[in-house]
């Protein structure tokens, strides 16, 4: 375990919008939900795994808003977001979860970002626990604004980059709540210990 745990906050403003991010310390690997108010199931996903598999965890949300603001995630790597700064300090490789709703992909689960080796690992542990969803890495068949390339993307600006998971409606809430399918928060988690282990091995860290 890497010690305290305790969540701190942070209210920011980005482009105009009034954000609470939510920060709790942990490993090496970042379990990041730009977007928690938009993407129903995306906090509550990263919170998990980051408790599960003892990750470091950031979650925007936008507390009391009927409609939330849904800022590209690009434009989300404000250099005044003090708790951003720490996460990426402190991670070494970053899980970012979002939602999508395309309707001709309702059980594809589309993996992006910048570290093509992470993705391929975690998508290997969703195909193997959570198989009744279709993983995509390959990047010609991930819609482009799915891709998470952006340089300014935060999933791209830990050390090691990250992956961006694209996850349908129903790979991240349970009927009406936005409570995390058990396949997938399972699969998630494997995944992750696997990446913070490859992490260790490649850094000499002690795991």
């Amino acid at each position: 375990m890497t010690g305290d745990r305790t969540p701190r906050t942070e209210q920011v403003e980005i482009e105009g919008v009034p954000l609470l991010a939510t920060y709790v310390p942990g490993g090496r690997i970042g379990l990041l939900a730009l977007h928690g108010s938009n993407e129903g199931g995306t906090a509550e996903l990263a919170g998990l795994v980051a408790r599960r598999c003892d990750a470091t965890s950031l979650v925007f949300t936008q507390p009391g808003v009927r409609r939330p603001v849904h800022l590209p995630s690009a434009r989300m790597a404000a250099d005044h977001c003090a708790l951003l700064r720490e996460f990426l300090d402190r991670v070494a490789l970053t899980v970012s979860l979002h939602g999508h709703m395309r309707p001709a992909a309702q059980r594809t689960l589309f993996l992006g970002g910048g570290n093509r080796t992470a993705a391929h690992l975690l998508a290997a542990e969703l195909a193997a626990l959570a198989p009744e969803f279709r993983t995509v890495t390959d990047l010609a068949e991930i819609p482009r604004h799915l891709r998470g390339l952006h340089p300014r993307n935060p999933v791209n600006l830990t050390r090691l980059g990250g992956v961006q998971v694209e996850l349908p409606l129903s790979a991240r809430t349970t009927g009406t709540a936005d409570t995390p399918p058990a396949p997938v928060a399972g699969a998630l988690t494997a995944g992750v210990v696997r990446l913070a282990h490859a992490v260790s091995m490649s850094t000499h860290e002690p795991s």
